[in-house]
């Protein structure tokens, strides 16, 4: 497993992030079975929402039900949780970032979130009174380190006016397939080209200025939400076949390949899985200690359907 130390803090964390949003309907044992492959794979950062389980801090509740940790284990991983989203709107509020904590950590049963992450850009926000609940719940213990998901680079310093806590982390859609982020900069300027057209104001370059750890959310979807392009022949074709061949180049398998393909980025992105499958979860892990030639990583960016000028 593929270990970076952030740049604002020093801590050393995995490139994997388990995701459990699925994990409502999972049973016990399943679940415990999941953080083990996960834990024996290298995986040291656990990713969670209030949102996740079709019912507030369902998800939660279910990993605090099922992981029992020590306080020994508790130190050795990181749980992070995200706030914002509420049914029909979006949230900023100090009033509801503090809650929502308060009921994270009770579902969890720990006594302080490693990270909370801003869920959505919530277009109403007052900075002050976000800054105000961060520098509570930190003066307080309740929360170490503090990000956003889905930011622009605007939006970060629209809240960097009056937050003063670093904002280390910004969690965004990325994939071989959905990859905006990489494909607007290699064909900036190119009439007529839907590529060229800038969707986050220069996300990346902004995140390496200022030192901000990157992770990418589903990571093998082929856009939003519409399935996964391992395996989809139909549409990509190309990019299964690179994929197959440099997966047994390599010694691992597709879906290590397109773990590679993002942990390459000198950006050091971590990536967030979704999976319940503790096979997929040691399979991606291994595709952390790949490093692709740029050679290799430019040509599943134009099997991808991406243009390179």
């Amino acid at each position: 497993m593929k270990n970076l130390t952030l740049p604002q803090s020093g801590r050393s964390v995995s490139s994997i992030v388990l995701g459990l949003m699925r994990i409502a309907k999972m049973s016990d044992g399943e679940i415990q079975r999941l953080f083990g492959a996960a834990r024996e794979a290298g995986v040291n950062v656990v990713d969670h929402a209030d949102i996740y389980g079709g019912e507030y801090h369902l998800c939660e509740k279910r990993f605090g039900e099922a992981i029992v940790l020590s306080a020994a284990e508790r130190e050795a991983i990181s749980i992070q949780s995200k706030v914002g989203i509420r049914p029909g709107y979006f949230d900023f509020s100090k009033e509801h970032i503090l809650a929502t904590v308060d009921k994270s950590l009770a579902a969890l049963k720990t006594d302080y979130l490693d990270l909370l992450l801003l869920h959505r850009p919530d277009t109403l926000v007052e900075p002050e009174e976000v800054a105000e609940a961060f520098n509570q719940l930190q003066a307080a213990g309740k929360v170490r380190e503090f990000g956003v998901s889905n930011h622009t680079p605007g939006q970060i310093d629209l809240l960097k006016t009056a937050v003063t806590v670093p904002l280390s982390f910004n969690q965004v859609q990325l994939s071989i397939t959905h990859a905006p982020l990489f494909a607007q900069g290699v064909a900036a300027n190119m009439a007529g080209l839907d590529q060229s057209i800038s969707r986050d104001n220069g996300l990346l370059d902004y995140s390496r200025i200022n030192k901000m750890t990157l992770q990418a959310w589903s990571p093998f979807q082929k856009a939003f939400f519409d399935g996964v392009f391992l395996g989809d022949r139909e549409n990509f074709a190309d990019l299964n076949d690179a994929l197959d061949e440099l997966a047994e180049q390599y010694g691992v398998t597709p879906t290590g390949i397109a773990v590679a393909w993002i942990t390459r980025h000198p950006a050091n992105i971590q990536v967030v899985l979704g999976t319940t499958n503790p096979g997929r979860v040691a399979d991606a892990a291994a595709g952390t200690d790949v490093t692709l030639t740029r050679q290799e990583w430019y040509r599943l960016f134009r099997a991808a359907g991406h243009t390179l000028p």
